[in-house]
């Protein structure tokens, strides 16, 4: 389903004034999840989405008690495969250094040369012994590395197709830092899969829309060198002659590794067409919106979002984006607020254009590390569903930002809604939005063209969630907008449906809802 326009979100409307919400809010098996019924949900008034960056389960919580963690991964599962599938005899060098460039003092890829082939500890004492506040190397996190990375569920292949040799393996010890204690509070999701194989700009789309975004006519565009150049399994990238032949001898090279797939979906990193984007307005255009002409710049999307079926049923809702009013003011700055355009999803859809009703009323400002979100939460005036961008600095994204820092940011927000007026009847889904090209040793499930990708943490928080909890339950981003859709009866995005329908045909589990985290009586 390539685009929908607000005819298709009346037809959804219609589905729920015809056949009633259970049967257009139903997703399979999940509809009567846990034998609870729907008058249970209602004990949840308000739903607070929190969306860090860039953390592979294994990378933060792979010792977390209880949870499926490094320790339970097969000795087969450690190791890491060649291009050419045979075991490597160490792992590769970290390209260009393990740090971040800037950092002092720096791991230069010297330093890394000659690791054993298996996970290794960046903070270990005896080994690098870099504390969470050390901004390392970004990775590839792209749509098709990542399945390419993955290896049919092996995830054997994530050294093979990195652009930054062992770090892929480099693991931390979470249970130094603030949400840990959280986690072991409330209920840690060791079975959470990214909604999307790739990085964050797909993924924000499935948070808010479950779908891919799609370039109309990109063959005839300035788009069209960003096509990329894939295999006939249309899942491997196209090898470039002049690529090293063995991960230990370079990083590898495609013919064409683009952010649009050969039928024009949008599945790596493009930029709003609205302001701000990180391509700037057109010489003699609007300055609300970006160059139309930059091969970046993705036209307005038309798809229905959970927002805009929140709206059809009068829930209020709101996208809180760290750091948006200021940019907005006063242009981007690094290294704070390092605002990243492609993390606001809604920016890039028509009924949020800039003049609409709609974006002044849920496009809004979290302010400066996130001021403004924390003053609606301690006055008690977060609308039914809230999502939450930290901005850049704080979002513990590798290559810019440090995992100490939005750690506590996000400790602290959890703090604030705890002691909120809302929080009696508050859910809570503290997640990150992809892997960051970090390895992880538990296959996602097999599900539909575009996911569920690598495993990711996530943590829910509410009165109502089962306390010192590891659940197991088979989840993904979609989890989140499934537990919505429930809530507030509203009919179900079709990307949902798809993906149900594709994980009950690989004879997989069912995806929860995030009920299960929860015992839902009154209080």
């Amino acid at each position: 389903m390539k685009s929908i326009t607000a005819t298709a979100i009346c037809a959804l409307s219609l589905s729920v004034a015809v056949f009633g919400p259970a049967a257009a809010a139903s997703s399979g098996a999940n509809a009567g999840s846990n034998g609870r019924i729907a008058g249970d949900l209602k004990l949840i008034d308000t739903v607070v989405v929190i969306y860090a960056e860039n953390r592979s389960f294994d990378n933060l919580y792979g010792n977390f008690p209880g949870a499926n963690g490094v320790s339970k991964a097969s000795a087969a599962a450690r190791i890491q495969r060649d291009r050419d599938g045979k075991p490597l005899k160490e792992l590769p060098p970290i390209w260009d250094g393990l740090t971040a460039k800037g950092v002092t003092p720096p791991v230069t890829q010297a330093e890394t040369e000659h690791l054993p082939n298996r996970p290794f500890h960046v903070d270990d004492p005896k080994g690098f012994n870099l504390g969470l506040d050390t901004i390392t190397h970004d990775l590839w996190h792209r749509y098709y590395q990542n399945q390419m990375q993955i290896d049919g569920g092996r995830n054997d292949k994530f050294v093979a197709y990195a652009d930054s040799g062992a770090l892929p393996m480099g693991l931390w010890d979470g249970s130094k830092t603030p949400m840990w204690k959280v986690a072991e509070k409330y209920v840690l999701a060791d079975n959470f899969f990214m909604g999307a194989f790739g990085g964050s700009f797909f993924n924000h789309q499935w948070l808010i829309c479950a779908c891919a975004p799609y370039y109309p006519n990109a063959d005839t565009s300035a788009a069209k060198p960003s096509i990329a150049v894939v295999e006939a399994d249309g899942v491997t990238l196209k090898t470039a002659p002049n690529s090293p032949k063995s991960a230990i001898d370079g990083i590898p090279k495609f013919v064409g590794d683009g952010n649009l797939t050969p039928d024009f979906y949008a599945v790596n990193t493009m930029q709003p067409p609205y302001q701000p984007s990180g391509n700037g307005p057109a010489a003699d255009g609007d300055k609300a919106l970006a160059d139309p002409n930059k091969p970046t710049t993705l036209p307005p999307q038309t798809e229905p979002t959970i927002g805009d079926l929140l709206s059809l049923k009068h829930v209020t809702w709101a996208w809180y984006g760290g750091a948006w009013q200021d940019v907005l003011d006063n242009g981007n700055k690094q290294p704070a607020p390092n605002f990243q355009y492609h993390h606001q999803p809604f920016n890039y859809y028509a009924n949020f254009a800039p003049g609409t009703a709609a974006r002044t009323e849920h496009l809004r400002d979290g302010g400066l590390a996130g001021t403004e979100f924390i003053k609606a939460i301690d006055a008690g005036t977060l609308p039914q569903v809230s999502f939450y961008k930290p901005q850049g600095n704080l979002n513990e994204h590798s290559g810019y930002a440090n995992i100490e820092a939005g750690d506590a940011h996000l400790a602290d927000v959890i703090a604030h809604l705890e002691k909120s007026p809302q929080w009696p009847h508050m859910l809570v889904v503290v997640t990150y939005d992809e892997n960051g090209g970090l390895w992880d040793h538990v296959a996602p499930p097999k599900g539909d063209r575009w996911g569920p990708g690598s495993r990711i943490p996530a943590i829910i928080v509410s009165p109502y969630a089962r306390h010192g909890y590891v659940d197991h339950t088979p989840m993904d981003t979609t989890s989140i907008l499934r537990f919505i859709t429930r809530r507030f009866e509203l009919p179900t995005l079709h990307g949902i449906t798809v993906r149900d329908a594709a994980v009950a045909a690989h004879k997989q589990k069912p995806l929860g809802d995030l009920t299960s985290a929860l015992v839902l009586k009154d209080k």
